[in-house]
């Protein structure tokens, strides 16, 4: 608590009180109670560079329509603290209600909302000198590493001579995922995918990675506040689209035609993309996102304090989210908002 109070010291407040929301040694959040109101302080896991990068982009998306809780300047006028070359940053809380999935109204709103932040984010030019953080152009690399290391796994389950439960479901349904993986592969190496990073390139885009209902706060001005913008990174908008549907059918516990059909509809009337751009869905829908996941979280105990029985629950429920996308997939061009 020393830092804390060594960082609030640089800035022109009255602090009242201090309350912990989560500490995990490298990042830490933090409510401040002022005379006025609350403040959220945030410590970060990465260096000041890349906190750098991440204003700019917060500044532009804010320049351009996107409502942000806005950041708290030091006395000094700087937009962050450094304090043993960890950087920390105070922003304005947002008083407001969090969103959720439970009504095609909501899931509207968020879509809508997507939208704007990705429309928002166009002609982003990061500063010089910052640390850029990028994913463009590099999902085809990153699949290919991740089905190799996939394929390695499962290759060593075959040699076993007993197997877990796990196992035994990895080796029945492994090898139909494997082919959903290698065709989505196929499909990225077409035209589309690179020339609309192409186009990104020339353009700019951002995507915030976790655009989910709890990192979005509705006001009572029905403002929508985008929080939590820490993962904020350059890439095609698809980055983002494919994982709030994954996110919500995942909820549902199986892909739903009409909600997909409707979610790209309500995305499209905001931010409307080219034919040849909602093409690079459909290798992205393919890929078994979900599977993968567990699979990987499994082989590598991600999940410390998991069961054998909780990794196999969650793997036959991701094994029967991603299979029910087969109809998706196979009604594709009946889908898209065109």
């Amino acid at each position: 608590m020393k830092e804390i109070k060594t960082v609030l010291k640089e800035y022109d407040i009255t602090v009242l009180n201090i309350k912990t929301e989560s500490y995990k040694g490298k990042k830490g959040v933090w409510w401040i109670k002022t005379q006025k109101d609350y403040k959220i302080l945030k410590k970060q896991a990465y260096s000041d560079k890349t906190l750098e990068f991440i204003i700019a982009a917060m500044e532009h998306l804010v320049k351009n329509g996107i409502y942000i809780p806005k950041i708290i300047k030091t006395k000094k006028g700087d937009s962050y603290v450094l304090l043993n070359e960890t950087p920390y940053l105070l922003s304005e809380a947002i008083n407001g209600k969090t969103l959720n999935y439970n009504s095609s109204e909501n899931i509207k709103k968020i879509v809508t909302e997507l939208a704007n932040f990705h429309r928002a984010s166009v002609g982003f030019v990061p500063p010089k000198g910052c640390k850029v953080r990028t994913h463009l152009g590099r999902w085809i690399e990153k699949y290919e590493k991740e089905v190799e290391k996939l394929k390695n796994y499962y290759d060593i389950e075959c040699k076993k001579e007993i197997h877990s439960a796990f196992g035994e479901e990895i080796l029945k349904e492994f090898p139909y995922f494997y082919k959903r993986m290698k065709k989505a592969i196929d499909g990225f190496n077409k035209s589309e995918y690179h020339k609309w990073v192409e186009e990104v390139k020339k353009e700019g885009c951002l995507c915030h990675q976790d655009f989910t209902a709890g990192n979005l706060i509705f006001t009572d001005k029905n403002e929508i506040y985008v929080l939590d913008l820490d993962s904020i990174t350059i890439d095609i908008p698809l980055r983002d689209i494919r994982k709030i549907l994954n996110k919500i059918m995942k909820r549902k516990k199986k892909w739903d035609l009409t909600l997909v059909r409707d979610i790209l509809k309500w995305y499209h009337m905001k931010n409307p993309l080219k034919e040849y751009q909602w093409q690079v869905l459909k290798p992205t829908l393919t890929y078994p996102h979900l599977f993968s996941g567990i699979m990987g979280k499994y082989y590598e105990k991600r999940e410390k304090t998991w069961t054998e029985e909780k990794y196999l629950r969650r793997l036959k429920e991701m094994i029967q989210i991603d299979k029910s996308l087969d109809k998706v997939i196979e009604n594709f061009n009946k889908i898209l908002p065109l």
